[in-house]
């Protein structure tokens, strides 16, 4: 990507120049197939890529939306299902490319699950391995705690964990949850997803994960606390990986990133226990020592920067929903009676009980919970399904509200509203496996479809997926390589009614409404970022959307 770009000439971004939405990875053949027109027409037509029309039928006027301010009206062709490539055509206007097939999710599903092999730090990526996007090894010398600089640690490894070269342990914990969760769901959508990165005896997303869960490992102190994140003083310049050569540094213990990391060991270990025993038995320890370390320190301990240090800063109001989880994690890997007590000791809390992000981390306790082998108490499963029963019905509510079928209210586009687009497709088809809900394919589906271009911009939020995507996110390394073409599979932050940095509050009039609140520009960071933890959700739909077990 040229460096004039960062230096606020933006001639590169555009409108879309499609006046129809779609999905511009495409549809699967028996799947509900919508198109979204914000103009007035009464009927469209199916075009192949001759121009020869294939399917016809009548708009349907749904009416205001309010989170786009978009009129809007509506082209259903679920009736047509022949595999091919194809425009929606209505009014003069045309929509981009997509395609009706059984493989459309492919690529996607791929490309976003091997986002997380672009990001691993501490060594170099090969050739081999990622084309043209291969550089050197990066930041593997030993950092110091900020706290105590005569303290080294080695912390090399793990995920990058956005557009900048930090490691944060809540942030990385949730990422890999989202995946093994996927993994442990879905599993027959992930047998035969190669990633091509480096091989062992496993799964390339366990693997993957496998990587990252290394890495936590080192963030661990022998007493069983865990160093909040490692990251240097400030934010790297724009430059490649191998580039970033300041000290890195060591952050307080916090109980956040503590309970965090006993709850991910303790759903890994029981996961990698058939393909590498040894591995299984650390994480397995590490667990146990984690959580002794919880037990020992009750009170919840935070974290804030320390001044001189501007990176992320992942802090929590409380820890209840995070040692809910630790605590649930062991009962389900054990079988021991005390951690069911103690997790049974949080729930009223009042944390949601289907949370599954890193401030709120209820909804993978009531996984680990639900999806135990272990004796159950029938109230608490109950209620426990019943909360994400309610949590679906509510965003199904939401979804069939909007014109563009999004389960978001305007208030919900903040920074990474792409993450919560995600989170809720989770909702639909974690509520499908536990309770039975056939419909979260349909509504999974429509969360995927706005992130792919049913939205008001026409903007596919996926790196390298769609004729009209986004292409320039603030990721250092797409940056600096000096590659016009971006790494693919990256999902961008999104839409953010609060602009939150200068070039966003500076391009975004006031008024604009919520869903329009994004340009694809690497200078906005409140737009326009990348992190783990907003892919893993997409990686985790298209698992369920791709499954057929």
């Amino acid at each position: 990507m040229n460096k004039k770009y960062f230096e606020r000439d933006h001639s590169h971004i555009k409108t879309t120049p499609f006046g129809i939405f779609v999905n511009q990875a495409g549809y699967t053949e028996s799947s509900t197939k919508r198109a979204v027109l914000p103009f007035e027409c009464d009927e469209f037509e199916v075009v192949d890529l001759s121009g020869n029309c294939r399917y016809a039928g009548k708009t349907e006027y749904f009416g205001q939306d309010e989170a786009s301010g978009d009129i809007v009206y509506t082209a259903d062709f679920s009736g047509f299902r022949e595999a091919g490539e194809y425009r929606i055509n209505s009014g003069g206007k045309s929509s981009a490319v997509f395609r009706i097939g059984a493989d459309v999710y492919d690529k996607v599903f791929h490309d976003t699950a091997k986002a997380f092999y672009y990001l691993r730090c501490g060594c170099g990526l090969e050739e081999k391995y990622v084309g043209v996007y291969h550089h050197g090894v990066c930041h593997g010398s030993p950092a110091i705690l900020w706290s105590d600089h005569s303290t080294s640690v080695d912390v090399s490894g793990g995920w990058h964990d956005a557009g900048d070269y930090g490691r944060y342990v809540t942030a990385g914990v949730c990422a890999a949850a989202h995946l093994l969760y996927a993994f442990k769901m879905f599993p027959a959508a992930f047998e035969d997803l190669e990633l091509n990165i480096p091989k062992e005896n496993m799964p390339d997303i366990l693997s993957e994960v496998k990587y990252e869960l290394e890495w936590l490992l080192k963030m661990q102190r022998s007493d069983g606390g865990v160093y909040h994140k490692a990251t240097t003083a400030l934010h790297a310049p724009f430059v490649m990986p191998e580039e970033d050569t300041a000290q890195m540094y060591v952050f307080d213990v916090s109980s956040m990133a503590t309970a965090d990391l006993a709850a991910v060991t303790a759903l890994a270990s029981g996961m990698y226990r058939e393909y590498d025993m040894n591995f299984s038995d650390r994480l397995f320890e590490a667990a146990k020592r984690s959580l002794e370390w919880l037990d020992r320190n009750p009170e919840f301990i935070g974290f804030h920067n320390p001044e001189g240090n501007n990176t992320g800063s992942y802090g929590e109001r409380d820890d209840d929903s995070n040692r809910y989880w630790a605590y649930a994690e062991m009962y389900a890997l054990t079988g021991d009676k005390q951690y069911h007590d103690k997790m049974m000791s949080l729930m009223g809390k009042g944390f949601p009980l289907t949370g599954l992000g890193y401030t709120e981390m209820g909804g993978f306790g009531s996984l680990a919970y639900l999806l135990s082998s272990h004796e159950k108490d029938d109230r608490t499963e109950g209620m426990l399904k019943k909360a994400f029963k309610d949590t679906a019905a509510k965003l199904k509510e939401v979804s069939d509200k909007c014109g563009y079928g999004v389960a978001m209210e305007a208030r919900d586009y903040h920074w990474g509203s792409n993450m919560t687009v995600m989170k809720n497709g989770m909702i639909f088809a974690i509520n499908d496996r536990l309770n039975g809900d056939s419909s979260g394919k349909e509504y999974a589906a429509r969360q995927l479809d706005y992130l792919l271009g049913v939205n008001a911009l026409g903007i596919s939020y996926v790196t390298g997926h769609g004729e009209f995507r986004c292409n320039y996110p603030h990721l250092r390394p797409a940056f600096a390589d000096g590659i016009e073409e971006c790494i693919p599979g990256m999902v961008a932050g999104g839409p953010n009614g609060r602009p939150a940095d200068p070039f966003a509050e500076e391009v975004i009039k006031a008024g604009t409404p919520p869903m329009k609140c994004y340009v694809d520009d690497t200078a906005s960071y409140s737009l326009n970022e990348i992190t783990i933890y907003w892919n893993s959700p997409a990686v985790f739909v298209l698992g369920y959307l791709c499954d057929e077990g």
